[in-house]
């Protein structure tokens, strides 16, 4: 192991691979803050050129671009309230109404350090304790994985806590229009109205550019007044420096969220738009201020996008120790592992160790360098979007809109969808729902049906099928969380009213 490290340092700190890893974090940068142009796109769309490559270089070319694309989304989040990856939507909570009072670029430092915290989190984890880890993931049968989108649903009585009825309906819109389309399981055709074109369901990028990216065009267009706009950056002095230290006081948040991040990222199939959520929530449940998330506040930010980083480290831990792929990227990951002839498990580490530890060091590097290019890349952005006035900023949200929700299958069906749902979320929005129930329940509710259905299915051979929920450790664990999480709103208050009784 020392033997492959000191190669793997060696060929690490040579220029070509530097400026290797510097166009990779360029490159996922852009295509992270473009609304619809996912990291498994942009490391996708790269697999081709690393044929040409060796198996060491290629892997760390996309793993730049995919640590980047997942930082990058937070961009057009805090800039436009669009996150521009799954990974971000809860960015948009507390990033945009930064902006909004001129703090955007402050906004942009407090993602970028997150997320460079959180990768270097993940980072490490990987490193040390792949195998263990990897362990976890494979307790998670289907009775888990529901019982895991149970308790995601239940966060909104956290995300939602200003109307907790309104933000349960909206979780129940998002869980009806992820069923339009063809049954995961059993293959019937469900809540298409005839149209062929729905039978492959509602994409979330679509789903996500609807819901948080047209409503915000809408109310520009319609109230041309400049608090819809981004005001002018303030001048603060020592920004970079103050807002470092404002971030690193906030360790217990920063930590904690990594950890989520890792931990979820491990899990197959959750990924950074569950972990992302979760550790959003955990950060209001833990903060002795929870009334002000959403208002502009830098721990909203900070849980969100350092725990969505820690999600790449994580997602690779089972991919190179067990062959079981974490996210959409490193299931992309994994075919360039085995069209170079590398096996995921134990042979990696042994007859491929310096490979593997190459790629998993220039993780650590990239996370590293992504600080001076997340700054000077964020800084520029932010002065050009301050800038644009609505009559042109409105129209080019609207276009990139159309042209994101085209790119990701093709498919001019996606557009209409997406400018459907726009209207819906609009008018959604005017009542008072707001759109991170809605997508929470979109993304939670393929992973409990097919956990649902799985489970019945296996539950078959007992009994009692429905016991099949309730007869392991883990189901109940996630019970239990459910049942809290579902309740803290209350047990905060009470606690709340007792902190006061006592101060009198």
């Amino acid at each position: 192991m020392l033997e492959a490290l000191s190669v793997a340092f060696h060929e690490l700190f040579s220029i070509k691979i530097i400026l290797m890893i510097i166009a990779g974090l360029f490159g996922g940068l852009m295509t992270g803050a473009l609304p619809g142009l996912t990291a498994t796109m942009a490391v996708a769309l790269l697999v081709p050129f690393t044929f040409a490559m060796s198996p060491t270089d290629g892997l760390i070319l996309l793993g730049a671009i995919y640590m980047a694309c997942i930082y990058g989304g937070s961009f057009s989040a805090i800039l436009v309230n669009t996150p521009g990856t799954p990974s971000s939507i809860g960015t948009t909570f507390d990033g945009y109404p930064m902006a909004l009072r001129g703090e955007g670029e402050r906004a942009i430092l407090v993602a970028t350090y997150a997320s460079v915290y959180g990768g270097i989190i993940g980072v490490i984890f990987l490193f040390f304790l792949s195998p263990p880890l990897a362990s976890v993931a494979l307790q998670f049968g289907p009775p888990e994985y529901f019982w895991m989108a149970v308790f995601g649903i239940t966060i909104i009585s956290s995300l939602a806590s200003k109307n907790i009825v309104k933000g349960f309906i909206g979780g129940g819109i998002g869980l009806l229009i992820s069923t339009i389309g063809i049954a995961p399981i059993g293959g019937e055709v469900r809540f298409t109205a005839d149209f062929p074109q729905l039978q492959g369901g509602v994409e979330l990028i679509v789903a996500l550019i609807g819901f948080f990216c047209i409503p915000e065009a809408m109310t520009m267009i319609g109230q041309r007044t400049k608090q819809f706009h981004l005001a002018e950056a303030k001048r603060q002095p020592r920004i970079f420096l103050g807002t470092l230290q404002e971030v690193m006081k906030r360790q217990g948040n920063l930590l904690r969220s990594s950890i989520i991040g890792t931990i979820v990222g491990i899990l197959p199939g959750a990924g950074g738009s569950v972990a992302n959520l979760v550790a959003y929530n955990e950060a209001i449940r833990a903060s002795k201020t929870p009334e002000k998330f959403g208002t502009g506040y830098i721990d909203g930010i900070i849980a969100t996008e350092s725990s969505n980083n820690a999600v790449v480290g994580g997602g690779i831990i089972p991919l190179v120790t067990l062959g079981i792929p974490g996210a959409p990227p490193d299931a992309v990951l994994y075919g360039v592992l085995l069209l170079h002839g590398l096996r995921p498990g134990p042979e990696l580490f042994t007859t491929h160790s310096q490979i593997i530890y190459t790629f998993i060091l220039s993780l650590f590097m990239a996370t590293i360098l992504m600080l001076p290019v997340g700054v000077i890349c964020g800084r520029a952005l932010h002065r050009t979007v301050v800038r644009l006035p609505i009559r042109y900023l409105a129209p080019l949200i609207i276009f990139l809109t159309v042209i994101g929700s085209y790119s990701i299958r093709n498919n001019i069906t996606d557009v209409f969808i997406m400018l459907v749902l726009g209207v819906l979320g609009y008018i959604l929005k005017r009542l008072g729902f707001h759109p991170g129930p809605i997508t929470l329940g979109l993304i939670l509710g393929p992973i409990g049906e097919m956990g649902f259905v799985q489970a019945l299915l296996m539950g078959t051979t007992l009994p009692n099928k429905w016991m099949i929920f309730f007869d392991r450790p883990l189901s109940w664990v996630l019970i239990i969380m459910s049942a809290v999480s579902l309740c803290w709103p209350l047990i905060a208050k009470r606690l709340a009213k007792g902190w006061k009784i006592k101060e009198m």
